[in-house]
């Protein structure tokens, strides 16, 4: 029996509508959107309430105390059942610089649990390294990074049955276009990131097929008026650039520039959240590295150095339109159909349309959180 949300207001990609009824089908996707009051099925009354899509996080390494690189089917079955209660539906698994062997096996286990694990939806595996520049490092361990090696790529796209859809590496390292093609040929999404590349390097790699900048102004060169560096480049190239709006990692001021830059559909939402997400403050640790989380920032316990965030991707969509950067129906586009688009998944997620499976958000008017739903079923619940 077909069910209807009834709300105040639809958020779709273009445009928002209602109030109105949106219906779910048996199949748990969404039907086509229709004005008059049903006469058939059930009717989920959010009268007071929005409906979004669904949030995809493309960047993203662990929660609530686990992380990716666990190595361990538990710690992915915990991260996809708390992502729901951020908004998040659909997301990237995200690795760390790590041995080669480690990132092997880590391929492995996403892959082989990928497609069971219930909760927020597995859509691809993010490599984050380890095809960096020492100089910008950050909380990334500089000893296992190397020059761009496809045959690496290849073992780990062999492990994960095919899951991996994404990964950074610095422009200006031996091979790394040619890596960027070989990456593009195979149907993975080429990132630039922890770099210290000029603008020429970046022009090349994006001509090559690199289309994101991974979390603009984060580890990366940036902006002089004789070399524009990648910060410049991220702002002028055309591609996807994402932030961490924490308002710790990045200014309001300097994300309303890579926003009104890229503009509301290339500027990517992510959180870059690291396994202390959701815990409140706490030590923890990421990757090989003891982290310290305390007002909302999580800093390597060594020398201070932010490491990653705490950040939940509906707290990211709030902070820009409290910023006044973006309307509410941009901010939602950021933290959905956007990322969505930047790895290919938009066929998928991102959007309430026909066909689409029946991942999505309910909210209040201040983009408070009320409900999260994964194939027309509900997952969480703000009580």
């Amino acid at each position: 029996m077909t069910t209807y949300l009834f709300a105040k207001q639809f958020y779709f990609t273009d445009e928002i509508k209602g109030p109105g009824y949106l219906p779910i089908l048996d199949n748990g996707t969404f039907g086509s959107y229709q004005t008059d009051k049903p006469t058939d099925g059930t009717i989920l009354d959010y009268s007071s309430f929005s409906i979004a899509p669904g949030l995809v996080d493309t960047h993203i390494h662990g929660f609530m105390g686990h992380d990716v690189m666990d190595n361990s089917a538990e710690s992915l079955r915990i991260i996809s059942d708390g992502l729901p209660s951020c908004g998040v539906t659909s997301y990237l698994p995200t690795t760390l610089t790590a041995p080669r062997e480690l990132l092997n096996a880590v391929c492995q286990t996403v892959g082989e649990h990928a497609k069971n694990t219930p909760g927020a939806k597995i859509q691809g595996i993010f490599l984050e390294g380890p095809f960096f520049s020492e100089v910008y490092k950050g909380a990334q361990n500089p000893s296992y990074m190397s020059d761009p090696d496809i045959d690496y790529l290849e073992e780990w796209q062999e492990k994960s049955h095919g899951w991996v859809k994404k990964i950074a590496l610095a422009p200006e390292r031996e091979g790394a276009i040619d890596f960027i093609k070989q990456a593009k040929s195979m149907n993975i999404y080429s990132a630039i990131a922890h770099t210290d590349a000029t603008y020429e390097e970046c022009r090349a790699a994006v001509e090559a097929g690199a289309n994101i900048f991974v979390h603009t102004y984060n580890g990366m060169r940036g902006l002089h008026h004789r070399e524009p560096g990648v910060v410049g480049s991220a702002l002028t190239l055309g591609q996807f650039d994402e932030l961490i709006c924490d308002g710790h990692h990045v200014h309001p001021a300097s994300a309303k520039i890579v926003m009104q830059a890229a503009g509301p559909k290339k500027t990517v939402l992510i959180t870059d959240c690291m396994r202390a997400g959701g815990m409140g403050e706490c030590e923890s640790t990421l990757g090989e590295f003891d982290v310290i989380v305390k007002d909302g920032t999580a800093r390597l316990k060594h020398n201070g150095s932010l490491a990653g965030s705490v950040l939940e991707l509906i707290q990211a969509v709030q902070n820009v339109v409290k910023w006044g950067n973006a309307t509410p129906a941009e901010a939602l586009r950021m933290a959905s159909l956007n990322p969505a688009a930047s790895v290919g998944i938009d066929d998928r997620c991102g959007k309430i349309d026909p066909g689409y499976p029946a991942d999505f958000i309910v909210l209040d008017d201040e983009l408070n959180l009320q409900a999260t739903f994964i194939d027309g079923q509900p997952y969480f619940k703000n009580h």
